[in-house]
């Protein structure tokens, strides 16, 4: 029996501060093993992953052996959009990093890629295949390349700035105008390198967005499309403008309908390597994204629509 103990260092939803300190596991995994009741908080057994702990909480975590990230990865779940031979097109799950991180051991969706489709595992280094990336706590649409002439043909075409890449998130306030165009270089933060922020001298990032839905003057669900690919872009770019993403620990505020940034990658646009036909593919939003717009809808009187609608 292995036990991990921290203390921590922000009041939070459990689940949520031991995905954070174990990262090799993923969400679904934490929850599991809370509510088999293998953490303590304060030295009391807890069942309930959304169960509330105190910042200085000291938490104890029972993990039955040391983690084999590799069996870890084979029991996760994943959500396949499209696939042919040679081309992956999945829907991330929220809490999963993307690739493996030196000096921080977890599963990884790399990782559960591999487990899933072992021939991926070859292509381009450790990576398997991997040509962009999506925030930990971002959801959606994300491509894998099956062989190395379908990721040399994927690389070129990000490069070229030749993909669609449309997110849906839910961004504080009200949003107006409706509709717009950011153009705002960003840069690393000077005072935190986790952090971006709008810098002067920063690298060019142009993201456009609409509103899809309006909820009083507490939060609209928009669309975004980049046109570019800076790391934590959207996050940035709407906190800028004044309207960041609800749920953002780092940009944004907390929020009662989603314990993570309510960002999503609902569209992925690319030319088949294997065809060069122009696709598109739509990650369906995930339950936490779509119970915060379902509570939105439900305070604010907004009816719902066909998703087509807001796409």
């Amino acid at each position: 029996m292995q036990i991990e103990r921290f203390t921590a260092d922000t009041e939070d939803r459990l689940d949520q501060l031991v995905a954070g300190h174990l990262m090799y596991l993923s969400r679904s995994q934490v929850q599991r093993l809370i509510e088999a009741g293998h953490a303590d908080v304060d030295g009391t057994p807890q069942t309930r992953p959304g169960r509330r702990a105190r910042a200085g909480a000291e938490i104890a975590v029972r993990l039955p052996t040391t983690p084999d990230l590799d069996a870890l990865a084979a029991e996760a779940d994943l959500e396949v959009v499209y696939e042919d031979e040679d081309l992956l097109v999945v829907n991330k799950q929220a809490g999963l990093l993307v690739h493996p991180v030196q000096g921080r051991p977890a599963v990884t969706l790399v990782h559960v890629v591999r487990a899933h489709r072992p021939e991926v595992a070859s292509i381009g280094g450790a990576r398997s295949g991997l040509v962009h990336r999506l925030d930990r706590d971002t959801s959606g649409a994300i491509a894998f390349a099956k062989t190395e002439a379908a990721r040399d043909s994927l690389r070129a075409q990000w490069k070229a700035r030749e993909t669609l890449k449309v997110y849906h998130a839910i961004a504080e306030g009200f949003v107006e105008p409706a509709a717009g165009r950011i153009d705002a270089p960003l840069g690393p933060d000077p005072a935190d390198p986790t952090r971006r922020v709008v810098a002067e001298n920063g690298e060019p990032a142009f993201s456009e967005y609409k509103v899809l839905e309006q909820y009083g003057d507490e939060a609209a669900l928009v669309e975004v499309r980049i046109l570019t690919g800076r790391t934590h872009q959207i996050r940035v770019h709407l906190e800028a403008i004044g309207h960041p993403i609800i749920g953002d620990g780092v940009y944004g505020p907390a929020s009662p309908h989603i314990d993570r940034q309510a960002l999503h990658a609902h569209r992925l646009g690319l030319c088949l390597p294997s065809t060069g036909e122009w696709r598109e593919f739509i990650a369906p939003r995930p339950g936490d994204v779509e119970g915060a717009v379902t509570a939105l809808r439900g305070d604010h009187g907004v009816p719902a629509h066909a998703e087509g609608d807001a796409a």
